[in-house]
């Protein structure tokens, strides 16, 4: 599968992602928190848009939908349990459905906890997860609306795909982010090798929330949250790994 990915900077840290079918020329959106630089992207490739996919109610993912499907003329698909906080939608989708966009298959996790009803976009054949606000480069989505123990089965749920696969979320917050892992875990070699590089990383032009997942594994303190030395650090040897998280999802929001 030939599916082109291209991550496109809008507002002041949020991403939305294009994906292009260059077999069948189907083109989606995930998230849309302005129209313009999407547009600006779609033209500069010569691409036709064909889908918008909602990841959840926030405005910074959905501000520019409207805009942009009277643009486009784009369907949008977003998640049925949540259809009275999203603009119009084409298709109403609920976790383990799949949304064709010709060929390509995206199929729809449950990724509650930053929000009720987020969910994620999982193309597994191109080995991409546009994750929103739940998993995010070296962090998590604040809980604005759901539990430490939605969050943490949410994480799971992402944390059972393949490594390599790659993980697209809402935001660059990676700077704030690696500062707060290393609170967490100061002695972890993969977690400083990783900050190491990341002014070369920015210099080169890498999207910094598009990470593979293994790489997340090895460094990411939210999904590390069971590994039996971060619970000693935290004095919480024994706890369950849902009570840990939530402990570190707290200091994280008074980091």
């Amino acid at each position: 599968m030939a599916l082109t990915l291209r991550a496109v900077p809008c507002l002041s840290d949020n991403y939305a992602y294009l994906v292009h079918d260059t077999d069948s020329g189907e083109t989606a959106v995930i998230d849309v928190p302005e129209t313009g630089p999407i547009l600006e992207v779609l033209k500069a490739e010569g691409w036709t848009l064909g889908h918008i996919l909602i990841t959840h109610h926030h405005d910074d993912h959905i501000g520019g939908v409207a805009e942009l499907r009277a643009s486009t003329g784009a369907r949008v698909v977003g998640a049925a349990a949540d259809a009275h906080r999203l603009p119009p939608l084409d298709a109403a989708v609920s976790a383990g459905d799949s949304h064709a966009m010709g060929p390509v298959r995206a199929e729809v996790m449950d990724v509650s906890g930053h929000a009720d009803n987020h969910i994620a976009w999982h193309f597994p054949d191109a080995k991409l997860c546009f994750t929103g606000d739940s998993l995010m480069a070296l962090g998590c989505g604040r809980l604005f609306e759901g539990t430490p123990e939605q969050m943490w089965a949410s994480l799971q749920r992402i944390n059972a795909l393949p490594g390599e696969t790659l993980i697209c979320s809402g935001h660059d917050y990676t700077a704030a982010n690696a500062r707060f892992a290393l609170s967490i875990e100061p002695d972890n070699t993969a977690l400083q090798e990783r900050i190491a590089g990341f002014d070369a990383d920015r210099a080169a032009g890498k999207p910094m929330a598009v990470v593979p997942l293994d790489t997340e594994r090895a460094t990411n303190p939210f999904l590390r949250a069971a590994a039996p030395h971060i619970k000693a650090s935290l004095g919480m040897a024994g706890a369950p790994d849902a009570v840990v998280f939530a402990e570190i999802r707290r200091r994280k929001d008074a980091f």
